[in-house]
């Protein structure tokens, strides 16, 4: 976890069952993301590469950089640009989700 003036990021192992759709076609499902949740921000779920289609993504040239978690790459859908991010080299304090993809749309599987 850190913290910083207030603001809180934890990443903690999660159980839920998580996948991502896309027009149809499954892009991810995992039954062990990890949960990061970071104030002001809706939870994200961080999946593990072998959890997700990356066959299926093409990189980007985009690349953000996050004040906490530190700079991230995108890769795209033929017709979805940077639907999918990943820290490489995240901050220490969020190391546990380097190399894990994330998606804007992911959902919860109940069961």
């Amino acid at each position: 976890m850190t913290s910083t003036s207030g603001h809180r990021i934890t990443v903690e192992p999660g159980t839920e069952h998580v996948r991502v759709v896309r027009d149809g076609q499954l892009l991810a499902e995992s039954r062990r993301p990890l949960v990061l949740r970071e104030t002001g921000c809706p939870v994200r779920y961080y999946l593990p590469p072998a959890d997700v289609r990356t066959e299926l993504l093409t990189a980007s040239d985009t690349h953000t950089h996050c004040p906490f978690k530190g700079d991230a790459s995108y890769w795209s859908l033929p017709d979805a640009a940077d639907l999918v991010w990943a820290y490489p080299d995240p901050k220490p304090e969020v190391a546990a989700i380097k190399d894990h993809f994330c998606f804007y749309d992911t959902e919860t599987v109940s069961e």
